[in-house]
């Protein structure tokens, strides 16, 4: 359980400072091109401006009006097709924004879609990964056997090099695919294919958006869809293995546990009744785990209490007295009336010694 606890504060401190690390180069990278590009758009739009005559509230309104058109000028959204594409940047969770609903109706259906949408395609992902790794540990393990490798087993390390490296070829392969339809760099196309699968989905780069592509070419509409889907599972099998790994680890910590757990019960020893100690004082009820029956107790006593398991075993808990006040009255004159009453004292005395040293010794 420490281990555990030490591993996930760890988690947390290193996903803050990841963040902390991440924003403090994307603002060494990106702040300065920011203020470049600002400067450059306010001193185009001045141009404009005085060029043709326009008033700031004019050219408010035509930036508003030329922002709402550019969604209509990609096509039509909302036919089957580029509703179809909508629906699946919905359900998993990629969300271009490249079209949203504009109608009330449309707005509440999409949020109750994607309320059991999502769950659904997570569990359906969930399962096609695990299934795909499923095959792959029988395509790995058939192999090693055709090569009469030693060790046929297939280890998770294993699958999570085999989808390393599926995935990058998946995403190096469709890059150059959208390279080719939507006139991008292979940089570009790359980093779509990547924010895509991975469902951060800026929108900045949006296939299907050119060329009126959603009514006029069915096969690009057909292949990006299956990148989508299939992507998404390849991505979801390997990002089950490390997830899958992590959860072995805290499954192995607790195993662990419970293993100490078990074997320092099975060396414990469960005392009932009064313990008289070393030094003479008297622990009542002091009771400890126990793992063994009476009758292989470490206690010498043992035998004395077969019959009562349920009662207490030690009743003794001084040494006893001297009993002469309990015989007879005689004349102890005689040196033999002496020795006798002291060969009667040191009998009774002694075994309840012999007896208090080995529960001392427990």
């Amino acid at each position: 359980m420490k281990k555990q606890n030490v591993r996930t504060l760890s988690l947390i401190v290193c996903t803050f400072t990841y963040l902390l690390v991440g924003a403090a180069v994307f603002d060494a990278l990106e702040s300065q091109n920011e203020s470049d590009v600002r400067r450059e758009l306010n001193s185009e739009e001045m141009k404009l401006r005085t060029k043709y005559n326009i008033s700031i509230s004019a050219y408010d309104e035509l930036r508003a009006n030329i922002w709402k058109v550019q969604p209509y000028k990609n096509g039509r959204q909302w036919k089957f097709p580029g509703a179809f594409y909508f629906s699946l940047t919905v359900i998993t969770t990629i969300g271009y924004g490249h079209s949203t609903p504009q109608t009330d109706s449309g707005k509440v259906f999409c949020m109750w879609y994607a309320l059991v949408g999502i769950p659904l395609c997570l569990i359906m992902f969930q399962s096609v990964g695990e299934r795909l790794n499923t095959f792959v540990t029988f395509l790995l393990k058939h192999t090693k056997k055709c090569l009469r490798l030693k060790n046929c087993e297939v280890s998770q390390t294993n699958l999570i090099m085999v989808a390393t490296i599926l995935s990058s070829f998946y995403l190096f392969t469709g890059a150059g695919v959208f390279t080719h339809f939507e006139d991008w760099s292979y940089l570009d196309a790359f980093y779509y294919c990547f924010i895509t699968l991975t469902t951060i989905g800026f929108g900045d780069y949006v296939a299907l958006q050119s060329n009126n592509a959603l009514q006029d070419n069915p096969e690009y509409v057909t292949f990006s869809l299956i990148f989508i889907l299939f992507g998404l599972t390849v991505i979801s099998a390997a990002m089950n293995l490390l997830v899958l790994r992590f959860l072995t680890m805290n499954t192995e910590d607790e195993q662990r546990d419970e293993l100490e757990a078990a074997a320092a019960a099975q060396t414990a020893v469960r005392l009932e009744g009064d313990v008289i100690t070393s030094n003479g004082n008297v622990v009542s009820g002091a009771q400890e785990n126990p793992e063994f029956n009476d009758v292989t107790s470490v206690c010498s006593c043992s035998c004395y209490n077969l019959g009562r398991r349920n009662k207490s075993r030690y009743t003794v808990t001084r040494l006893p007295g001297k009993i002469s006040h309990l015989l007879p009255m005689h004349s102890v004159s005689s040196g033999k009336d002496d020795n006798f009453m002291t060969d009667i004292e040191s009998n009774s005395v002694l075994p309840f010694q012999h007896i208090n040293s080995k529960r001392a010794s427990v």
